[in-house]
């Protein structure tokens, strides 16, 4: 009877003449792709401008891939640094082998430069990138699948993948936890998509919620995995991770949820020059030039209102004047008077 499976590519890479083409590679790249596309939507509707998450992403994905790799090669020297090993594979990042917790964490490092370099908040940058993230790990697992790497123990289910015989590995079909880490972190972007739109979650609550959630898939996927591992307790190290990595995305989320509830106001203050400047600066300037205006016809009009009745006081002074003059001139013509009455009493 013939059992129904998932059949496995029969190479991971296709050669374009001297340039090969790895299918592990395209799942990273496009998974980066679609966190920076749905992270743009997302920033832009909170108050963002275009293009700030595509250039802190040039900041967090190196980093991210660094960390990834380093975690990988840390958590699995063996496999580099062990007997007949070589330690150049180490750095053959094409053929598999990225930890998630080392691409975040470094990952992080990377996005905090070029936040401080905009000028922007980080928290709200990561509440804007958490689904993609969680949609961008759901394209990069199928580069295990390419790879034939991550599955977990034998089954005949329908959905089981076939793996073929190679070096440490065993041809039959396995329990394709690739696939179901895929399909676990479209479910967590659908989640933290959902609880932002209706809690309006803000200053790095909507990435703790995307942690905590894909910690509690990757916790029970691992018990599924065969590969090789090191454990701590007959626990394999990335249980252990999953574990402690969910409590602090928790006590974060509470934490950050009492102290600053709510959501940022201003996620992407206008600092310096550039386009989304200028419209801030021209309503400035629109709202001063209103002022300089109603106070001018402010003072206008008070000069209007006091116009008739500083007229009268005006008018006195002048009359006054006038009265003055008279007797001024009244006074003038008496010495002539005066002059004339001596020559009358000689005559």
């Amino acid at each position: 009877m013939d059992i129904a499976y998932i059949p496995s590519p029969s190479t991971g890479v296709i050669h374009l003449g001297p340039i090969p083409l790895r299918g592990y590679a395209f799942c990273i790249i496009i998974g980066v792709f679609v966190a920076v596309w749905l992270g743009n939507k997302r920033w832009i509707a909170r108050g963002g401008k275009p293009g700030t998450v595509a250039d802190i992403a040039v900041w967090a994905v190196p980093f991210g891939l660094v960390g990834g790799r380093l975690y990988h090669v840390i958590t699995d020297y063996q496999l580099y640094f062990g007997e007949g090993r070589n330690w150049v594979d180490a750095f053959k990042i094409w053929e598999g082998g990225l930890g998630i917790w080392g691409a975040i964490a470094l990952g992080a490092v990377g996005a905090w430069i070029g936040c401080r370099l905009r000028g922007i908040p980080l928290p709200a940058w990561a509440d804007a990138l958490a689904p993609g993230i969680a949609l961008a790990q759901a394209c990069g697992r199928w580069g295990n699948w390419f790879n034939q790497e991550l599955y977990g123990r034998a089954t005949d289910l329908p959905w089981a993948v076939e793996i073929s015989a190679g070096p440490n590995r065993d041809a039959g079909t396995y329990h394709p936890t690739f696939l179901y880490e895929s399909l676990w972190c479209v479910g967590v972007a659908l989640l933290v998509i959902w609880a932002d739109r209706r809690f309006k979650l803000g200053h790095g609550r909507a990435f703790a919620l995307y942690v905590a959630a894909y910690c509690v898939g990757r916790g029970w996927i691992e018990y599924m995995r065969v590969d090789e591992a090191h454990h701590i307790l007959g626990v394999r190290l990335n249980v252990w991770t999953s574990i402690v990595v969910f409590v602090l995305a928790v006590v974060y989320f509470v934490l950050s949820a009492k102290l600053r509830p709510g959501r940022e106001e201003v996620v992407e203050p206008d600092a310096s020059g550039g386009e989304g400047k200028d419209e801030p600066e021209a309503k400035s300037k629109d709202k001063a030039e209103t002022k300089a205006e109603t106070k001018a016809e402010d003072e206008t009009d008070g000069t209007a209102d006091a116009g008739p009745k500083d007229s009268l006081p005006t008018r006195a002074p002048r009359a006054d004047a006038t009265v003055r003059e008279g007797a001024v001139k009244a006074d003038l013509r008496k010495p002539s008077v005066d002059a004339e009455a001596p020559e009358a009493d000689k005559a």
